[in-house]
């Protein structure tokens, strides 16, 4: 059975920012087990006509890793997958993935202070620190819909895009209109023969602003990198100083921004009814804010349809809404987003005196920082509870886990000491904290939502990046028990 001083679960942007900051503090012993045969994480695996971020790629990149080449503001699956490859590569980390390892669970030994790893495929594996890396947006979500057994046609998930299919002369249905929706149904509808969205709740919708980075500039880039940098800090401000205070319900911001987005819609939109149709009912930014300018054009092509009448059931044929009309498809395309609760499901996660993780999360997943949680000694998660945003890169929070996780690990060894598990009075007075504080924020004014597990929001950060960052930079040990 292997030892390692530290396995890492994923090799999607965390994961590999963590092995990147453990080889540079000197910290070789360590293993990134990755579930597919390539790293990436969901720049992998969406690969949906259209798929790009909605992050300007200056800011969702590594602050410590320029890149020069990037083709577009705002950059596509391809390009961002290959950043992830050449960092990779860069900083010598393809020896320490080691691929198609799904871990099935993990059990913390209380006797020899170490966790033991198994994965699907049959390993076992020990480690002195266990890292989940494993993201939000990975498990897609397919809602059940009665007699789907029944349909003869083809269907699929866009987060499990089915490139054998040909779309050309199709009549197609997409379920859903969300962050993947609006970029892969302008690409499919000039293609389709007849298109069908169905939408449960439009959404606030930025306009873009995209185009191709002239050669000059990328020259410009490579040669002056503070420019760069710069324009990553005018995005960063953007979100901060304008698209948070929204979210916190600061009253010219919230106009502001729904001023905005409401001009990126009558910009293209003419019609009353359909506008109407497109205007979202929820405070901007309860939900997902999104970027395009390509969505609403698509609408208005003749062989574009908005559906806002429920689905009742599959028929062999197409789908029955539940005003009884029957409408016939040859492919049903799920865009219906992600399962993001349970947290690190399916994994199965056993901490002290036999606890399971999923018992103790039962009501909703929590974590001091979105880090640690009592009961798991050496657990630490990357992308965990309450550090998703809704306003800026996912990267900062990473970077800033990934030191975190290091100065542990480093301070542990230097001390000679195996373990550290935050104190459960420190966790709940820290969730109390950031609970209180989401409670105020627009998150809580729909009822449903991803951000959201039950009642209580189990996904996002209250606040800024750089509250969250400086509240990581250096471990308060006073709240940790080692030993």
């Amino acid at each position: 059975m292997k030892h390692y001083q530290i396995v890492i679960v994923g090799a999607g942007f965390s994961g590999l920012c963590l092995g990147i900051k453990l080889k540079q503090a000197g910290i070789e012993d360590f293993v990134i087990l990755e579930k597919a045969a390539d790293l990436g994480g969901t720049w992998r695996d969406n690969t949906y006509p259209g798929a790009e971020c909605d992050i300007p790629s200056a800011l969702y990149s590594y602050s410590f890793e320029h890149n020069d080449q990037w083709e577009y503001k705002w950059s596509g699956q391809k390009q961002i997958l290959k950043y992830q490859h050449d960092t990779a590569e860069k900083y010598g980390l393809m020896g320490h993935i080691q691929f198609a390892e799904e871990v099935s669970g993990a059990e913390f030994d209380e006797r020899d202070k170490l966790w033991r790893i198994a994965t699907v495929q049959g390993r076992q594996l020990t480690a002195q620190h266990f890292v989940t890396a494993v993201g939000q947006l990975h498990h897609p979500a397919t809602p059940h819909i009665d007699d789907a057994q029944n349909y003869a046609g083809v269907c699929f998930h866009s987060a499990r895009w089915d490139h054998t299919v040909n779309l050309d002369g199709k009549r197609v249905a997409v379920i859903g209109n969300a962050a993947s929706a609006v970029q892969f149904i302008p690409e499919i509808a000039e293609r389709v023969k007849q298109l069908t969205v169905f939408q449960r709740s439009p959404n606030w919708m930025l306009p873009k602003l995209d185009r191709p980075y002239a050669a000059w500039e990328q020259r410009l880039s490579s040669k002056f990198p503070l420019l760069t940098r710069i324009y990553r800090f005018s995005i960063w401000m953007l979100g901060e100083w304008v698209v948070l205070p929204a979210i916190r319900g600061n009253r010219f911001a919230r106009w502001a921004v729904k001023k905005v987005c409401l001009g990126n819609l009558h910009k293209y939109v003419k019609d009353p009814e359909l506008r109407n149709k497109l205007t979202p009912d929820y405070p901007v930014g309860a939900k997902r804010i999104l970027f395009c300018e390509t969505y609403y054009p698509a609408l208005l092509r003749e062989n574009v349809s908005l559906e806002l009448a429920q689905i009742d059931r599959f028929t062999e044929h197409g789908l029955r809404t539940v005003d009884g009309r029957e409408l016939s498809f040859d492919v049903v395309i799920y865009a219906t987003g992600f399962k993001t609760n349970p947290f690190l499901a399916p994994m199965k996660i056993t901490g002290t005196e036999g606890r399971l993780l999923s018992d103790i999360w039962r009501d909703g997943a929590h974590a001091y920082l979105g880090v640690s949680t009592h009961g798991f000694p050496n657990m630490h998660m990357l992308y965990g509870p309450n550090t998703n945003l809704g306003h800026s890169s996912i990267i900062i929070m990473a970077e800033a886990q990934a030191n975190y996780v290091v100065q542990a690990v480093t301070r542990l060894k230097q001390e000679h000491k195996r373990v550290m598990d935050v104190k459960q009075s420190v966790e709940q007075a820290y969730n109390t904290e950031l609970q209180s504080r989401l409670a105020d924020m627009a998150f809580n004014l729909v009822d449903e939502s991803w951000y959201k597990d039950g009642n209580k929001i189990t996904n996002n950060w209250a606040g800024g990046t750089r509250e969250y960052v400086r509240r990581l930079k250096h471990i308060d040990w006073s709240g940790y028990h080692t030993a």
